[in-house]
């Protein structure tokens, strides 16, 4: 799954430590998910949506396989 979390926290000028405290997770929990080691959960995929102000399927990008 890809995700715009990288992209979405440069724009905001946050770093992902800052991103990491503000949805309750480590900083190393936000590089995973930003290099595709990590999928969020449902419910830090909504933690950082919210924080974005943006929809979940704006954030993270769901490619079924064929």
């Amino acid at each position: 799954m890809k995700n715009r979390v990288a992209e979405l926290r440069k724009v905001k000028g946050i770093s992902q430590t800052e991103l990491a405290n503000a949805v309750e997770v480590t900083r190393q929990t936000i590089t995973s998910i930003e290099t595709g080691k990590y999928i969020a959960s449902l419910g830090l995929a909504f933690k950082i949506a919210r924080y974005f102000k943006l929809k979940i399927e704006d954030i993270f990008i769901f490619e079924e396989e064929e």
